[in-house]
């Protein structure tokens, strides 16, 4: 593993310590956790927001006033509404993707949540994956937490 990788691992998981002590101390551990799970979504799912995110030539600020403008349209706390605005003005927007992984697994640890990974060729519904985890949790006598991949080209 290169120092860079290292780094950029230890950099996200202290960001994403300091979220969760945070929302641990104010007890907003379950909406700020909601609320990541939103932003995680809409920053792979949107081109256009992770190119800005990423882009050199859009400054700190503007960043930050676009973080929160989305935290503000969809009613984010504001103490995650900071954090990010902290880390944009940090200009440390390119480690989102693992902050918001890192915060995650935090709270999924900290909940005692197994993990697993789910990959189907067909396309599953919501209440089909909850059913599945309903059942998967029952046999393993603790909450869990899949992550969920559709892959059209898994051979069934």
């Amino acid at each position: 593993m290169s120092s860079k990788s290292t780094f950029s691992n230890s950099t996200s998981r202290s960001y994403a310590l300091a979220l969760y002590e945070l929302s641990k101390e104010n007890s907003e551990v379950d909406k700020i956790e909601g609320e990541m799970k939103i932003f995680y979504k809409l920053l792979n799912e949107s081109s256009d927001f992770k190119e800005m995110i990423l882009s050199p030539t859009v400054s700190k600020e503007e960043k930050k006033n676009v973080i929160h403008a989305i935290a503000d349209k969809n009613n984010f706390s504001l103490n995650l509404k900071k954090f990010l605005g902290f880390v944009a003005l940090k200009n440390r927007l390119f480690y989102l993707s693992k902050i918001i992984e890192s915060f995650l697994n935090l709270v999924s640890n900290n909940k005692g949540e197994l993990k697993a990974k789910l990959i189907s060729s067909k396309k599953l519904s919501e209440i089909e994956k909850q059913n599945i985890q309903k059942d998967l949790s029952k046999n393993f006598k603790s909450a869990l937490n899949i992550n969920y991949i559709h892959d059209p080209d898994l051979i069934a």
